[in-house]
């Protein structure tokens, strides 16, 4: 009975390392290594090529390396009974709440503008955490995260998720209050699982409900953005610019339009990446559960895909 990875990068070392601490679960890695597909017994990926189940129809669990599973479920060889989990990482929920509060205070204080005006001495007005809310579209494990540092520190926080919230620090909204959430967030944030329900979310529709000015951050996935109606957006000065660490085609190319904009602040995918030494223990948790038929942890809906 083994695990087996399977990455699209083929980055395998450092998880190699990480397993080797716990010999209770052998673990293989395909295409290089022989096996028989009936000794699978839980399959770990990250953007695993197109087509890389179909030898493992009957595997019992299906594991994210990393908090999104729309990988997962972007592939048509995902065996329908398997059931799916993710990560769910202190280490990943600290580092995003790390990287969108330094987007925030990067914006408010105009640092990217200086950035990239190094040879002019232009004093730009710069605006306080307390004048800023924050609007974070999708309260799971991370939003949650996100939204209590950034109160923590001042701003005025607020929340959009399929359904309500209970959470002192962050007034949360409901699907239907989506318009009056936008109308209110100086700052927005994507954390949304990419479902067929939030694929091109950030759009043009939502863009002109949200104030003049308004910026936005996202951490989510590409394919939450319509990425001409963004230009437009910020364009036409309805947004005052965009920070976007995830895209549909990545690396984005070197020839790729939204590099030609100076108000739009590209990072290469790093806002929250797993760690393997903290990631392995609760895969290892899980495996243990599995082989002795106990329900697992992190369970993704297929439902709901998140």
């Amino acid at each position: 009975m083994s695990i087996l990875l399977v990455r699209n990068d083929n980055n395998y070392k450092p998880w190699l390392k990480a397993f080797a601490k716990h010999p209770e679960a052998p673990v293989i890695v395909t295409p290089q290594t022989q096996h028989n597909p009936e000794d699978i017994k839980m399959i770990l990926t990250w953007k695993a090529p197109a087509g890389s189940f179909t030898a493992y129809p009957q595997v019992p669990a299906i594991g994210s390396l990393g908090a999104g599973v729309d990988h997962l479920f972007d592939d048509p060889s995902l065996p329908k009974d398997a059931v799916i989990t993710r990560v769910v990482n202190d280490k990943l929920s600290g580092d995003m709440q790390e990287f969108v509060l330094a987007h925030c205070l990067n914006h408010i204080k105009n640092l990217n503008i200086y950035a990239t005006t190094q040879n002019q001495w232009n004093p730009l007005p710069y605006k306080r955490v307390s004048d800023i809310r924050v609007g974070i579209l999708g309260l799971g494990t991370l939003g949650q995260a996100v939204g209590g540092l950034l109160n923590k520190v001042g701003f005025t926080v607020m929340g959009w998720s399929q359904h309500k919230k209970n959470i002192a620090t962050i007034k949360s909204y409901t699907t239907t209050e989506l318009d009056l959430f936008l109308s209110q967030a100086d700052i927005l944030v994507c954390l949304l699982p990419l479902t067929e329900a939030t694929r091109g979310i950030l759009d043009k529709e939502l863009f002109y409900k949200l104030p003049q000015g308004a910026y936005l951050i996202n951490v989510a996935r590409g394919a939450h953005l319509n990425e001409e109606d963004l230009i437009e957006a910020i364009n036409n000065e309805h947004l005052s610019g965009a920070a976007l660490d995830v895209f549909d085609q990545e690396p984005l190319p070197v020839d790729h339009v939204l590099r030609k904009f100076s108000k739009i602040l590209i990072t290469p995918h790093v806002a929250s990446v797993s760690n393997p030494e903290s990631v392995v223990p609760q895969i290892i948790e899980n495996y243990k559960r599995l082989i002795a038929g106990k329900a697992l942890l992190n369970v993704v809906s297929r439902e709901q895909q998140y």
